[in-house]
């Protein structure tokens, strides 16, 4: 709409006039200008509730570090078994196993996008990162020359072997992996995929389920536990006096074990379960701690 005024009279009437003329032109362009603005469209149903009811608070001093609008989200899909995944702060993105795919995936969390890390990753599994970030990983083949063992990806993407074997026996299918402060690495042996063809095909068990330490200043590998059912993810508490392990083929239901650490290493102290989850869950995998 556009209002325009003209008149050559000096009168009070005409003045006035111009005073109603100026006011109706001033609202009306207010109202174009209204009218030009793109609609509102009318208020939407939430589809998100917070706190996200997805996600389960089993203690409740986990509310102290809880971020109120944190929600579950899905960052991709197509994997055939996703396993081990390390987040790599530094270059923000993760890192993902594909076992059955024998791959590597990576997520970048500035695009969204997932993509290929590495090919023939000789069927990694659980990852984690060093003291000094460069990535080790547990990798289970039961196919390629590569064999079972735990590897580092060093600086300039060079894979160093730290451990394939056991007295002389190779390790059945190494699974979790953590690292402490004092740089050593400890993983899981159980012989989950190693039963079947998934990786490629059956392997005779040589060594009993085990947890392994290597040591950080001559690379020796100890066997530190080797009597659980199934070992599988394990971390340490904050100040890394305890080491928590997974019992994933304890029965009726996998246990988590708080096990403290004795000052040599080399073998460990008195065990406690912690605690008993039975009734909210049937099986126990991997999982982190919050430093």
């Amino acid at each position: 709409m556009l209002i325009m005024e003209f008149s050559p009279s000096g009168s009070k009437a005409d003045q006035s006039r111009r005073g109603f003329l100026k006011q109706s032109l001033a609202v009306s362009a207010t109202v174009a200008a209204i009218g030009a603005l793109p609609r509102l469209s009318s208020a939407q149903p939430l589809t998100q509730r917070y706190p996200d009811p997805l996600v389960s608070v089993l203690d409740d001093s986990f509310t102290q570090i809880r971020i109120f609008n944190a929600s579950v989200e899905k960052l991709a899909s197509g994997m055939r078994w996703a396993e081990g995944p390390v987040w790599i702060g530094d270059g923000r993105y993760l890192l993902v196993s594909d076992i059955a795919n024998n791959r590597i995936m990576r997520w970048d969390e500035v695009t969204g996008q997932m993509s290929v890390y590495r090919e023939h990753s000789n069927f990694s599994n659980g990852m984690c990162r060093d003291r000094q970030g460069r990535l080790l990983v547990c990798e289970g083949s039961s196919t390629t020359t590569e064999g079972r063992r735990v590897t580092r990806t060093e600086y300039n993407g060079r894979i160093t072997v730290l451990a394939d074997s056991f007295e002389g026996k190779p390790f059945n299918l190494p699974n979790d992996i953590a690292c402490k402060r004092d740089g050593s690495i400890w993983f899981t042996d159980p012989t989950f995929q190693a039963e079947s063809n998934y990786e490629g095909q059956k392997v005779k068990q040589e060594q009993p389920f085990g947890v392994y330490r290597i040591d950080p200043s001559n690379g020796k590998v100890f066997r530190v536990i080797d009597d659980l059912a199934g070992p599988n993810g394990l971390c340490f508490s904050p100040d890394e006096k305890t080491l928590y392990v997974v019992e994933g083929r304890a029965k009726p239901h996998g246990l988590i074990w708080a096990i403290l650490l004795k000052k040599s290493e080399f073998q460990a102290g008195r065990r406690r379960r912690w605690p008993s989850f039975q009734n909210l869950v049937t099986t126990l995998r991997g999982f982190p701690v919050l430093r």
